[in-house]
């Protein structure tokens, strides 16, 4: 282990998580605005939506891309569902009561479009934390103007690149970021200001005060579809329900791979699914705060 880098441990993870109180209300635990969907890729907005619904947000709305977006998710209609601009304009999210927080999760099969440029454009102006996931890191990456436009905000961020989209934003081969994986989160950390997480096996955190951190849960079975989706939704979670944005970066990272491990004890390694990586972390969730 590189000197400097600490392993996250489950006690270390929950240290920051906030306890209910009695006379809790859904005002009180945020609101998360999922935003991505483009045609052909409404399951990813929809997965990391409802990963924040069951990770404790109050209130979840998701922004869909495409011109056919249903009205309603029919497996979790507490959902509310938009399409993507209407969302933005409306902005839902600042209207959530004093307490509690409001994010924005953005990029889940969002596309490359001009329509998904002009969403991560005006996404970037409001004044609240967001996750920035998949098709958001590859616009960043090739438009100027949109990392000028991150770098102007007062508010934080959060990447959650693979290797090739880490490679992209830093304008290198996937190998040169595999090679060197802390020097790869620690360039990206600096060179956009945000927290920073790097996944695949022995997931890396840089978080905003230039801490590293490496994350020891997770495995194989984890190679699906669907997964980043869920992890973008659970960060998104805990930033809403009021942790700092390193924090939840740090508790959704290890909770989400200690999900996955929990399928592995029940022979699931095989076809394991993001739907199932949901569920497994909600009930590990409140085992831990229960402990």
């Amino acid at each position: 282990m590189n000197k400097g880098i600490s392993i996250l441990t489950r006690k270390q993870v929950m240290t920051g998580f906030p306890k209910r109180p009695r006379d809790s209300h859904k005002g009180m635990f945020g609101t998360v605005a999922v935003i991505g969907g483009a045609s052909g890729m409404v399951g990813a907005p929809l997965l990391a939506a409802r990963a924040a619904l069951k990770l404790g947000a109050g209130i979840v709305h998701a922004g869909l891309l495409t011109d056919n977006a249903p009205g309603i998710d029919l497996l979790q209609p507490e959902l509310m569902l938009h399409r993507a601009h209407d969302l933005l304009s409306s902005a839902p999210f600042a209207l959530s009561p004093s307490k509690g927080n409001s994010v924005i999760a953005i990029g889940c099969g969002l596309g490359a479009s001009k329509a998904a440029y002009k969403l991560l454009y005006e996404t970037l102006k409001f004044k609240a934390p967001i996750v920035l996931d998949a098709d958001a890191l590859n616009l960043l990456a090739v438009h100027a103007d949109l990392q000028d436009g991150l770098r102007a905000r007062n508010h934080p961020a959060i990447f959650t690149p693979h290797p090739g989209e880490a490679a992209r934003l830093l304008s290198c081969k996937i190998d040169a970021v595999q090679a060197d994986r802390v020097a790869a989160v620690r360039q990206l950390a600096q060179k956009f200001g945000c927290s920073v997480v790097l996944k695949g096996a022995d997931s890396l955190c840089a978080t905003r005060d230039g801490k590293l951190f490496v994350n020891k849960t997770g495995n194989p079975g984890m190679s699906a579809a669907g997964m980043g989706d869920v992890l973008t939704g659970m960060i998104a979670a805990f930033i809403a329900q009021g942790m700092s944005v390193d924090d939840a970066l740090l508790l959704a990272v290890h909770l989400h791979g200690a999900a996955g491990d929990a399928l592995v004890q029940q022979y699931a390694a095989i076809g394991m699914t993001a739907t199932e990586v949901t569920e497994w972390a909600r009930w590990l969730l409140n085992q831990w705060v229960g402990k």
